[in-house]
Parts: structure tokens; sequence; C-alpha cells
């Protein structure tokens, strides 16, 4: 099955999900079939400030058309924050949507995790997820370290780099978290996050939400 990435929102997620799946393609000794297209990351970042699902939809409406001519027979949005119209975005794409949220619930049910701390945008932070978390509760950062990590991560995402600044605005939230609300795991509610956290490294338990996405990817493609 041939892959169609909707990426560049932003750079650093849409290599991410690049050198993921060239990686795991290669360990299962399968070709991989992909095509990538662009989507601007300041485009995005007005529309879900704005809440406008109609444009952006509309984006990923031409570009899954353009996947489709180019022979994709899925589409996977490359971005949690470009998540935030995927419901509407389903109904209409020409492709298959790999949808992160529905995967992600998967894993937190079978992880049986009680309570998760979200790092990511505002908006993915305040609405837990998209309220796409029904098997757990989704527990964002309190007071100004939502505001602090929202202008890290999107000035992370924007740059396709991380700061020692950014990086300790991250570090701090986690462990109010952690230690204040006594939550179970932190989810990478942005997939820029790959940028500062890698799950096989972290002193604390993580769930990496891109990877749960790529994870599924790879098993709707081969399978």
């Amino acid at each position: 099955m041939q892959i169609g990435l909707i990426g560049g929102i932003g750079p650093a997620a849409t290599n991410y999900y690049y050198c993921s799946l060239i990686a795991e393609f290669a360990r299962r000794k399968e070709a991989l079939d992909l095509t990538i297209v662009h989507a601007d990351t300041s485009t995005l970042l007005g529309n879900l400030e704005r809440n406008d699902i109609d444009a952006q939809v509309a984006i990923y409406s031409r570009l899954a058309d353009r996947l489709a001519s180019a022979g994709a027979e899925c589409v996977v949005v490359t971005s949690i924050a470009g998540h935030f119209c995927i419901d509407t975005f389903k109904e209409i794409s020409p492709l298959h949507v790999v949808d992160m949220l529905t995967e992600v619930n998967k894993a937190i049910k079978a992880k049986k995790l009680n309570r998760i701390g979200i790092l990511g945008t505002r908006t993915v932070m305040e609405t837990r997820f998209y309220s796409g978390i029904s098997s757990a509760e989704v527990i964002p950062p309190s007071g100004g370290a939502l505001d602090d990590v929202h202008a890290a991560y999107v000035a992370m995402a924007a740059s396709g780099r991380v700061t020692s600044s950014q990086r300790a605005v991250f570090d701090s939230a986690c462990e109010r978290l952690i230690k204040e609300a006594e939550v179970d795991a932190i989810m990478l509610g942005g997939t820029d996050l790959a940028l500062v956290y890698d799950e096989n490294e972290t002193d604390f338990p993580v769930v990496d939400c891109a990877a749960v996405h790529v994870e599924a990817v790879v098993r709707i493609a081969i399978s």
C-alpha cells in the first residue's frame, strides 16, 4: 500500500515520520512506497487558533486529491495540532485517513494508564487531546505553565529546532505534572516533541503519540 503523508506541519515532525517509516519498513524487510505533500505550518496554526475547520479541511482535501493522483491509498496528517479538524476531514477524504486520536486512545487503554499529563499547543492541552482519550484522565499544565509550554512548542515547531530555554520549559512542566498532579505518564501531544524526548531515554513514562501513529501506519500499510 502506498502511504500519503501531509507534511510540513512542522518540518521536524515530517522528518520524524519519514525517517521512522524508512526504519520500520527496513526492519521488516518490506519495500516502502511513500509520497509526501507540503502543508504550511503558519497557516495551520492560524486556522487552529480561529478554529477554522472548513479552511483547514479544504487544504487537506486538496492535498489528499494530489496524493490519490500519485497512487496513495491512505493519508496521514503528520501533526497532532493538525488533528483538530480530523473528524470532518475523514468524512470527505478521498483516501482512508489513519487517525492518530483513535490509535493513541487504544494504546493508552492497552497500557492501563489512569492519569496522563499532556504537552503540546494550547488547543491540544486545553481540549485534552481534542477529547479523544476516553480511557484515562488527561491533565494539562496549570496556570502560566500552560502558556509557557504553548509558546515554546509553537516556536520549536516553526523552526524545527529546540533551544535550551524551550527544553527547560518542557522539563519544568513535566516535573510539576509528575510531582504535583501525580500523573502516571506524560503524553507528547505534539509531534515535534520528538526533538525533546525519546520514550526509551526519559526518566519518566512517556506516551509518544507520533510513535503510536507511525506504528499504526506501518501495520495498516503492510496488512
